[in-house]
């Protein structure tokens, strides 16, 4: 789609006219072999010509370079530099965990193209915290042993990712993508109502994991260890490059779910989503003869948050933001 008016000076016209960015096809032959790239280009409105604008023969070196990397199954620059931040290692050591020459990441990041046979290799570390701990293995006499130390580790906290269904890893990046800043404390609180309100709604729970009452309010204990290192902290973790297009697996109604839940209950804090929790009925019974203070993780059965909020969805509509406002004021009334 063309975007908004701008104005430069046209060479065609001899003075400052308006422009439009659009798309434009071009073919170019690189190794005897024929593709296609879309560029952006700025097209004068006054003449219908193409018109030279600051910046714009750069933009298209770039969008040549991404598109032939993807035709080519070339991994990019930001692919190398996601792998040294998710396991935490440099340049040099990366390329020797790896099996590469110890210069080989470096002049990637310069802008040389690996090959495929190294692209996939380090897809592979992108894609299977498994494969990059065997890699580190394989290589561990060439690493320092604070390198090696450091990307296991990292390795060993990216596998909890995969400890979850993938369901649920599709809610938490979805909730991570909508939300700015998540505490762990708050992000169990909307897994919950989330998986609530989508059984409530459909019949049939989001995600296959088991809720425990914690002395906090509902606790999913598999995310609980994923993030326990952030405490009360907004979670901020380079681990979740690895998640990039899980929420493509959330359906149309998954997503509803999600977005009704982040634009109402998301608008509070951890603590504030904690008192909801603690005046709802199933916590409240999962807690019976506990005493205030004391522990606890009692199961909170799928079956029994359905029945919950089903009959919360009969009193409120909780299919629409305006009925789970009304809801979340009722409940903080009742906590107050």
């Amino acid at each position: 789609m063309a975007e908004k008016c701008r104005r430069d000076f046209c060479i065609n016209c001899r003075r400052e006219t308006e422009y439009r960015l659009q798309k434009k096809d071009i073919r170019k032959n690189i190794r005897d072999k024929d593709y296609t790239f879309g560029i952006t280009v700025a097209v004068c409105e006054a003449c219908g010509e193409e018109m030279s604008i600051p910046g714009l023969v750069d933009k298209n070196v770039q969008e040549i370079d991404e598109q032939y990397r993807a035709a080519e199954g070339i991994v990019s620059v930001e692919d190398i530099k996601k792998l040294m931040k998710i396991y935490t290692i440099g340049k040099a050591p990366l390329s020797l965990a790896l099996g590469f020459g110890e210069v080989t990441i470096p002049r990637y990041l310069e802008g040389q193209l690996p090959s495929k046979e190294y692209s996939q290799i380090v897809r592979e570390g992108l894609s299977s915290p498994a494969f990059m701990k065997q890699k580190l293995m394989e290589n561990r006499e060439k690493l320092t042993s604070a390198a090696y130390k450091k990307a296991m580790a990292s390795a060993d906290s990216v596998e909890s990712l995969f400890s979850v269904s993938y369901k649920m890893r599709g809610v938490i990046t979805y909730v991570f993508e909508r939300l700015e800043e998540v505490t762990p404390l708050m992000l169990q609180k909307l897994l919950y109502f989330i998986q609530g309100i989508y059984s409530a709604l459909y019949g049939r729970p989001i995600f296959a994991e088991e809720c425990r009452a914690w002395l906090h309010g509902p606790v999913y204990s598999e995310v609980y260890d994923m993030f326990r290192d952030f405490k009360y902290n907004p979670i901020d973790d380079a681990r979740f490059a690895l998640l990039e297009g899980t929420e493509d697996v959330l359906t149309a109604d998954e997503k509803h779910v999600a977005d009704l839940v982040v634009n109402t209950f998301g608008m509070y804090g951890g603590k504030t989503l904690e008192k909801i929790t603690h005046n709802e009925e199933p916590w409240r019974e999962a807690r019976r003869g506990y005493g205030d203070g004391i522990p606890s993780s009692e199961l909170l059965s799928k079956e029994r948050i359905m029945k919950y909020y089903t009959a919360v969805n009969q009193k409120y509509r909780i299919d629409t933001e305006d009925g789970l406002k009304t809801y979340i004021r009722d409940m903080l009334d009742k906590a107050s």
